[in-house]
Order: C-alpha cells, then sequence, then structure tokens
C-alpha cells in the first residue's frame, strides 16, 4: 500500500494506513500523516468494473469540485477545503493511478473534524435538503454534456425495465414462480413508471448535473451539525432532478429499513418529507414549473427503480447486490414495494406538500 500512496503528491510524511468498512463498489483508506495535525488522505481503490471510464469519472469529478469551490468563493464563503472534495494528483499530474495489476487508485485530502448520520431528524433534513438544493444550484449552469455518464442508463427507467424483463425471461436461479405476483405488480406500473424519459424526448424534462445518490450518509456534518460538504460524487453526471429527490426520500423518509423483514414498520416519515423538501424548494430556485410538478412522483419512481433492480438481481441467482442470506433480494423486494405502496396512498398529500413547501 506505501508504493500506491507514493504515486501521489503529498504535502507531509504518511503513516498508518486503515482500511474503512464503508461503501458497497470501492474500496476505502484512510491515510495517516506520520506527524500529528498534518494533513492525511482518502484513498480508494475505483471498481472499474462498474466505473469503467476511470478517466472520465475523475475528469467529472474535477470539473464539479473546480465548479463548486469557484461558486462558494464568489458567494464569500471560506474554509472552503472542508466545503468542496480536493482531488490529489499524481506525481505525473493525473487523478488517478494505474498498478501493475491493472488496479485504479485516487486519493483526496481528508476531511477531518466531520461526521455523518445514517438516520437523521427533521430538522437534520431541512439542512440537508438545503445543501442538495444549493449543489445542484450551483452547478444548474454546467451543460450536461460536460460531463460522462459514469454508470451509463443508471437512472433510467425504461433501461432498467429491459434488465427486469431480460431476467424475469431466463429466470436464471429458478425463482419466477414465486415472484410472479410481484412481477405483475411492477409491470402494472410500468409505463407509468416511464414518464420522465417522455417528457425529456419531448422536450419538456431537461437533463441536469445531478448526484445520483442522494443518501443522507452522503452529506458531511461539522461538531455543530452543520452540512459542510457533500462526497461519493462517484455518480455526479446527467440525469433529471426527479431522481436526486426521490432517492433522498426512498432512503431518508423511510419509516421503515430497506431490507426490513417487518414490512408493518415500513411508511412515510412526512415529518422528513416535508421537512426536505422545504429546505431544498428553498435553493433550488432554478426548477421549471414540470419538475416541480414531478417532485413528488420521484419518491414513487426510485422506490419503483430499486424494487425493479432488487428482484431482477433475486431472479438472476443474486449477481449484483451483496446479500447476508439466501432470499436477502426478495426480502428487499418486498420492503421497497411496501415503500412504494405506502408512497401511491400518500401521493396526493405528498404533491400538496410541494406546492406549499414552493409558496
Amino acid at each position: 500500500m506505501q508504493n500506491i500512496v507514493q504515486q501521489f503528491v503529498l504535502k507531509n510524511e504518511t503513516g498508518e494506513i486503515r482500511p474503512l468498512k464503508i461503501g458497497h463498489i470501492n474500496d476505502s483508506f484512510i491515510v495517516d500523516s506520520k506527524n500529528p495535525g498534518g494533513e492525511s488522505y482518502f484513498l480508494q481503490k475505483i471498481n472499474h468494473h462498474i466505473f469503467r471510464n476511470v478517466e472520465g469519472l475523475q475528469n467529472n469529478i474535477q470539473l464539479v469540485t473546480n465548479h463548486l469551490r469557484k461558486k462558494l468563493a464568489e458567494s464569500g464563503e471560506t474554509n472552503l477545503e472542508q466545503k468542496v472534495l480536493q482531488l490529489v494528483s499524481t506525481i505525473d499530474g493525473k487523478l488517478f493511478y494505474q498498478d501493475n495489476e491493472g488496479a485504479y487508485w485516487r486519493m483526496y485530502v481528508n476531511l477531518v473534524g466531520t461526521h455523518s448520520y445514517d438516520v437523521i431528524t427533521p430538522e437534520l433534513a431541512y439542512k440537508v435538503g438545503e445543501a442538495f438544493g444549493n449543489f445542484q444550484n450551483m452547478l444548474s449552469d454546467i451543460s450536461h454534456s460536460d460531463l460522462i455518464e459514469t454508470i451509463p442508463n443508471f437512472h433510467n427507467m425504461e433501461f432498467r425495465l429491459e434488465q427486469f424483463r431480460d431476467a424475469v425471461k431466463a429466470d436464471a436461479a429458478g425463482r419466477l414462480a414465486q415472484s410472479q405476483w410481484l412481477v405483475d405488480e411492477i409491470e402494472s406500473r410500468a409505463d407509468e413508471m416511464c414518464l420522465p424519459e417522455r417528457l425529456f424526448r419531448e422536450g419538456k424534462l431537461p437533463k441536469r448535473i445531478n448526484h445520483c445518490d442522494t443518501k443522507v450518509n452522503n452529506m458531511l456534518f461539522d461538531e455543530n451539525d452543520e452540512p459542510v460538504c457533500i462526497v461519493d460524487l462517484d455518480t455526479v453526471m446527467p440525469g433529471f432532478v426527479l431522481s436526486d429527490f426521490g432517492d433522498f426520500m426512498r432512503t431518508a423518509a423511510n419509516t421503515g429499513a430497506e431490507d426490513d423483514a417487518n414490512l408493518d414498520n415500513i411508511g412515510v416519515n412526512m415529518s422528513i418529507f416535508e421537512a426536505y423538501t422545504s429546505g431544498y424548494l428553498k435553493k433550488a430556485t432554478f426548477l421549471t414549473p414540470i419538475e416541480l410538478e414531478n417532485l413528488a412522483f420521484g419518491a414513487k419512481l426510485l422506490s419503483f427503480m430499486q424494487l425493479v433492480r432488487f428482484l431482477g438481481d433475486y431472479l438472476n441467482g443474486d449477481t449484483y447486490y451483496k446479500i447476508q442470506h439466501e432470499h436477502h433480494n426478495w426480502q428487499r423486494s418486498l420492503a421497497q414495494f411496501r415503500l412504494l405502496q405506502s408512497q401511491e396512498e400518500k401521493f396526493e398529500t405528498l404533491c400538496k406538500i410541494v406546492l406549499d413547501c414552493k409558496k
């Protein structure tokens, strides 16, 4: 590992290298400074089987972080090194290093004195909403053609349904018979859930630069519980704002767990939904009327999309998501379907909250 670290331009001598058990895609490490108080670093081994264009991925991150830093400076913000991720270049001036075994590595300056949450309060949800709204607002003047899709079709519902139907047809793990009723539930909603792609083709719904993984634990807070930095920028790419809004609601505004075995636990946390929406709309001043009209739909959309992905993986024999037991993806599918049903039951209220928060 020391050989990897030495490929980057560092300000001080490094000490211990500690693995972190975070995320499901990349391998992450903290590289401590040998001298107390010195700059430490966040080292990652990039999963190039998922992010196949590593150069494009890193260029995305560099473009976005430079743009955010410029915008924050223009608005009078200080302490920018804590508010925007900073990539560390290699000794040959690149944004990543490829080792002799073909693995790709990158390094950030480590953000010390910060923490994240997996579960939050309405008060924190409001702050996170402001932060993600401001994030998108600052990036709203970047053309979506300037960035690559780091995972092509990542939030493309039509594409996800094609994958799902292939999984159903193949029935590789012999699980279709028990799952057919849920397959039918998915198909009964499929046309509705492809609305964003149709609106985009009609020129009505714009693509913007999205985070595409707006889980609450991708927000870092300072010691006063104020949001300071949005992290995990691997999926920052063109998409619909409905996806970013919906993914936060799917994860943070769920009264149960993503894989909750007790479906009675699952529902929409209305306090979190309203607080985040209020904070988000305070800062996301760039939204068009059609984006506002469909914002609550984004919550249903992302729950449906995750249901499609979980059930498809279950039918394929659990080839994508890490599982803890044989029927983990089935359990996840049932939990996502229950959340979707709850969002459908409360949909009129969710739409009203969006309208009220915009006033």
